[in-house]
This record gives C-alpha cells, sequence and structure tokens, in this order.
C-alpha cells in the first residue's frame, strides 16, 4: 500500500511522536508498504529515510515551542498528498491536520490516529484541580462536538486501548478501532542496571550511591506536570536520602531548571538522543515517577516496566492503564502531597520483588513491531472494503 500520514506533530527535533514516526516507516518498508511522512516545517524538503519519506511544507512555527510547526492552509498539504496519490491517507493530529486529512478531496480509505486527547491536555489539565475531570469534560461538550465531526470524516479511529475506544465513543467519537500501542522491547526489555552509571546520576543530584534514585521522562510541557512531581519529591525525601533526574525538554525547560536549581536533590538531565541511551539511564534507576493524566499511551511508563524499573502514575489515562500493583503504585492525578506518599510506599518496597513483577507485566506489552502489524493489518482491511464513512461503523476490535 502507498499511505500518506498528514503528522502535525512530527519534528526532527521531538520525543516520542518521531520515535513512533521512524519506527512506522521501517516497520512499513519491512512489509512492503510506502509510506510518506507530511509534517509542517521550516522550509519545503523532502528527505529519503530508512523506510520512507518526510515531506515537510513551509509553516509557521508552533507559539508555544518552536521545534514544532502548524499547517497554515489545506491548500497546500492537499496538492502535496494528492501528487503521492495514495491508498489510503492517516490523520494523526486533533487539529487542522485532522481536518485537512479528513477534507482530503479523494475517495480513498483515511483513518484518524488518536495521538493525542486535546480535551484532556489542555482543559483537564488547566480546571481539573478546581472542578473534576467529569465536569471539564461536560463543560467541553462543544470541543467534543467539534472532534466527533472531524472523526465522522474518517472510516476508523485508531486508540492505543480499550479504555480509550470507551472514553471517545462516550463522547460520539465515530468508529474507534484499538490498536495496541507498544514500547522497542529490543531495547528497553534487554537493558539492565549500570552502577557506575547510577552513582554517576546520583552525583548530579549531590547524593551518594546509598541514596534512591528516582527518574522523570517526558517532555517538559505543562500536561506532564513536571513541577508537581518536583513538589512531591521534594516531600518524599524529608523520610529518605533520594535523588530526582528529569530527562526531556520542552517549552518549559527553562522555568524548571529553575526550579530544580532551587530544590536539593534534582537534576535536570536533558534530551537523550537515542532508545539505548535512555534505556541504560532508565534501567538504572529505582523507580519512574510519573505526572502525565492526559496521554492517550504511557510511552515513558511501558519503557521503564520494560526495563525492569517500577512505577508511580497518576490514576487516570494511558499511564494508569498499565498501573498494576504488583509493579507501581498510583494516586490522585495532580496532588503532589499523594504522589510523594505513593513514592514512598513504592521504594519500601522489595525492589527484586517490583523488578521480577515488572518483568512479568513487561511480558503482556505489546512490541512496536507487533503494533504496526496490527495497524497495517487494519489498513489492508480497510482497502479492501473501501471507504465507508457513516454513522453506523462504530464497532471496537
Amino acid at each position: 500500500m502507498r499511505i500518506v500520514d498528514i503528522s502535525e506533530s512530527y519534528s526532527p527535533h521531538g520525543g516520542g511522536v518521531r520515535t513512533y514516526v521512524h519506527a512506522k516507516l521501517a516497520a512499513a518498508a519491512a512489509r512492503g508498504h510506502d509510506v510518506t511522512i507530511v509534517a509542517p516545517g521550516r522550509s519545503d524538503d523532502e528527505r529519503v529515510v530508512a523506510g520512507g519519506r518526510i515531506l515537510t511544507l513551509a509553516s509557521p512555527r508552533s507559539p508555544f515551542d518552536a521545534r514544532y510547526g502548524l499547517f497554515a492552509s489545506p491548500r497546500a498539504v492537499h496538492a502535496a498528498v494528492l501528487a503521492i496519490a495514495p491508498d489510503l491517507v492517516e490523520g494523526s493530529s486533533p487539529w487542522l491536520g485532522g481536518h485537512i486529512a479528513g477534507t482530503l478531496p479523494c475517495d480513498v480509505p483515511r483513518v484518524l490516529v488518536f495521538h493525542t486527547d486535546p480535551v484532556a491536555v489542555w482543559a483537564q489539565t488547566i480546571l481539573s484541580p478546581r472542578v473534576g475531570f467529569d465536569r471539564v469534560d461536560r463543560l467541553m461538550r462543544p470541543a467534543w462536538r467539534g472532534l466527533a465531526s472531524m472523526s465522522a470524516k474518517f472510516d476508523a479511529t485508531v486508540v492505543s486501548g480499550l479504555w480509550l475506544a470507551q472514553r471517545l465513543l462516550a463522547h460520539g467519537i465515530r468508529s474507534p478501532r484499538v490498536v495496541p500501542f507498544g514500547v522497542d522491547k529490543s531495547v528497553f526489555a534487554g537493558a539492565r542496571p549500570d552502577p557506575e552509571l547510577r552513582a554517576q546520576l546520583l552525583e548530579r543530584c549531590g547524593l551518594p550511591p546509598s541514596a534512591a534514585l528516582v527518574a522523570v521522562v517526558g517532555r517538559l510541557d505543562p500536561e506532564k506536570r513536571v513541577g508537581m512531581l518536583i513538589e512531591a519529591f521534594a516531600r518524599a525525601r524529608v523520610r529518605r536520602p533520594m535523588g530526582l533526574v528529569i530527562f526531556g525538554r520542552g517549552a518549559l525547560r527553562r522555568y524548571y531548571a529553575g526550579v530544580a536549581r532551587r530544590t536539593p536533590g534534582v537534576h535536570l538531565a536533558g534530551y537523550v538522543d537515542g532508545p539505548a541511551a535512555m534505556a541504560a539511564q532508565l534501567a538504572s534507576c529505582d523507580a519512574l515517577l510519573h505526572g502525565g493524566a492526559a496521554e492517550t499511551y504511557g510511552m515513558a511508563v511501558a519503557e521503564a516496566i520494560c526495563a525492569g524499573v517500577p512505577v508511580v502514575v497518576p490514576a487516570r489515562g494511558g499511564a494508569h492503564a498499565l498501573y498494576e500493583p504488583d509493579h507501581a503504585e498510583c494516586y490522585a492525578p495532580g496532588d503532589a502531597a499523594a504522589a510523594g506518599a505513593a513514592l514512598l510506599r513504592l521504594l519500601a518496597r522489595d525492589p527484586e520483588a517490583l523488578r521480577a513483577a515488572c518483568a512479568i507485566k513487561a511480558a503482556a506489552i505489546p512490541s512496536l513491531d507487533h503494533h504496526f502489524g496490527r495497524l497495517f493489518e487494519l489498513y489492508a482491511e480497510l482497502d479492501r472494503r473501501g471507504t465507508q464513512r457513516g454513522p453506523g461503523l462504530r464497532a471496537v476490535s
């Protein structure tokens, strides 16, 4: 198949989306598919990469993070996609990119890949501490109606798990199809603790090797609640010696760097380039502390579990979908005191038993290759069936 992914969230300097896109290109090539990523860029450009092509169109930069762009107009994107003559089109954004994919003037199957829940990312992150998650959803009914209208332009909406399919169905999103997401288990499941690396990370936190080492992994953006995690850590470190190393970059990097300097035991490590390097650092930590309650899939949480690292997660979203009491603790989203208490509970448990439980859970987490195999099977099914947009197609599989 010839597939075009209109990916408004792709950036060559990005994190999770970039990792996912390049893994998809490699998986597509291995299965004989041809994939082109169409993304906003600083200039018009076409780059051949392993497994396909990345076509960028000159676009304005995002006001929140200059690494990313925003499509300015559907016309240029439509022209670029039609010139490729795809067999199937993906829309990987709930914003203008999704609208552009949904309104493409050609009769080929199209799929909305629900990588981002905009109501959870923005409205619930900002408002839920004051009014609660369910009330935010009710207040955001106009936004949900807009998302439902967008999804009606697609033949299927791909989601990471049954919990997300049920959430979207409740808000009128059409035809959610569950294609479980996964991680690069060949890298993360093979990672082992490195005592020397662990000591180096603790030294950067100003602590000896005897202290506990806690990791935060993710973009330094508001929905990840990194400030709340630093507060939770500060509460917990009063009870036992521990260091916090934060891996990632994002719009709030300078702000969190200032917070880290004022908080003893915190080291802002920045972006780690390459999954092997990230796996080595992660596997050398004693716990992952996670704050995002808005994710559609907890990629960093899944990677930590596969690397044998127990996790502390909020009781909501894609991260919580990976929670089981044998290898994790959970807490009320956004509650620093509860997160700090959950971290202390986790660190008080038997580390060998936690790692063994992580190994059991890791066996149930799909690999990226399995995910893409299921995804391309769905695309082949849609290609055979042809376009069937209409109110009746709502099955979850």
